[in-house]
């Protein structure tokens, strides 16, 4: 039921991961940006002894002063606009989508550079309206001043263009819906879990030494690197009982070694980082849920939108076809970590069950529910019990919430296209393997 370490090799280090999520953070681009444009700014004090003579008179000392003050003005207009309009995305998002998706939103990096760089042209601006007016530029230091304006101009309106036409998406359903596949996908690549067709057991093998943590959380990184320096040093096998996005308490063990160790506990508690919420970096479930909430969401009487949710559908076949592609035979690497599998069946239902729980009633969701089914079924064949036992289940649904007898006749006719009669043994060969 384990996986060798060898196919989550894409899982990187902590400090490695720490610094990614470290660069996805608003105010670090904010700051970067503000030091950077307060650097060019006062540069030109220092580089004023080194401009000749000759070219410092062709440039008149109101230019500067001039453009500086226009700069100043229009960037606080231009940097408030940018962050209303990016918080009401936000608010847009959390209302009308999902609200772990607002996660994503919140880490674009085309705003971040947006808001960072007009924030850091305004603070140019200032810096330097207030050292023109100390005096420390003389005739030569306006003209580097002049110079890094005209810079400082040509990134503000490349920057803008970009904003204008990214604005046009950002926060739009379609969007959001790209961003979670895009995430999600991003998740498996960079985790490299197998799959396993029957659920996984994570209970620890019987004898040896269980390792429990000492926080509550979620898991939202494993340093694979980590545990294996652990069970190198002390000469046994760690089997990891935990994935990213499990939920674990003190009592609930997160990895199992082969025999019982002096020391290392320590260590091996080290190597997991817990948190209050869910992260997407090495959690695909995450990512299927939220795709499952905004189709709930759009399926609500409120909204009545049922062209997201066959958008969703679109996306959740791409991202478990994803999967499925990354299943491989176990890499001839470390048998000194192992990690768990992750489940098919686990993943259909984080997907499917909502829609096909809040679509019942409508026949276009419901028609492309079966077909999506049916579809991932025929790239995962050793999947096909698991598939037509989850048809089955929406199809019993639809006949108890669908109104209409010509719509309920409609999917019963799609459930027999793609499924054929011999649905009731490949569920009944479903039951037994489970």
């Amino acid at each position: 039921m384990n996986a060798r370490v060898g196919q989550a090799s894409g899982m990187s280090s902590r400090w490695s991961w720490l610094v990614r999520l470290l660069f996805r953070r608003i105010w670090l681009r904010a700051a970067l940006f503000s030091l950077c444009s307060v650097g060019l700014a006062l540069l030109a004090a220092v580089l004023a002894p080194y401009i000749p003579y000759d070219i410092s008179t062709k440039i008149g000392s109101d230019a500067v002063d001039n453009i500086l003050g226009i700069l100043a003005s229009s960037m606080l207009a231009v940097t408030t606009f940018s962050l209303t309009a990016m918080v009401s995305a936000f608010a847009g998002s959390a209302s009308t989508l999902s609200p772990r998706a607002t996660q994503l939103l919140v880490e674009d990096s085309t705003a971040q550079n947006a808001l960072s760089t007009f924030l850091g042209a305004f603070l140019f601006s200032i810096v330097g309206i207030c050292a023109l007016s100390t005096g420390i530029y003389g005739k030569s230091g306006r003209v580097i001043l002049f110079i890094g304006t005209i810079i400082v101009i040509a990134i503000i309106v490349i920057t803008l263009l970009r904003w204008i036409g990214h604005l046009s998406n950002f926060g739009r359903v379609g969007n959001t819906i790209d961003r979670v596949e895009k995430v999600t996908t991003a998740a498996i690549d960079r985790s490299g879990y197998a799959l396993g067709v029957a659920s996984v057991d994570r209970v620890a093998s019987i004898g040896g030494h269980v390792v429990f943590p000492e926080q509550i959380g979620y898991v939202t990184h494993i340093d694979v690197t980590a545990l294996e320096a652990v069970a190198s040093r002390l000469g046994c096998a760690i089997e990891v009982q935990v994935m990213p996005g499990a939920f674990v308490t003190t009592t609930r063990a997160i990895a199992w070694l082969e025999r019982r160790a002096v020391e290392g506990d320590a260590d091996i508690r080290a190597a997991f980082t817990f948190d209050h919420h869910r992260l997407f970096d090495h959690d695909p479930r995450l990512g299927l849920i939220v795709l499952s909430e905004i189709a709930a969401r759009a399926l609500s009487p409120a909204v009545n939108d049922p062209g997201t949710a066959i958008a969703v559908l679109g996306s959740g076949v791409r991202v478990i076809t994803a999967m499925v592609d990354q299943e491989r035979p176990a890499a001839a690497g470390s048998d000194l970590v192992q990690l768990p599998r992750l489940a098919i069946g686990d993943l259909l239902d984080d997907l499917f069950r909502p829609i096909a729980r809040d679509g019942a009633g409508i026949v276009e969701v419901a028609i492309k529910l079966q077909r999506s089914l049916a579809e991932i079924a025929a790239v995962t064949p050793q999947a096909y019990g698991l598939l037509a036992l989850r048809a089955a289940d929406a199809l019993a649904r639809c006949e108890a919430a669908m109104p209409s007898k010509a719509d309920l006749e409609a999917v019963r006719s799609t459930h027999r296209a793609w499924w054929g009669k011999d649905i009731r043994s490949a569920t009944s060969q479903c039951a037994g393997e489970a």
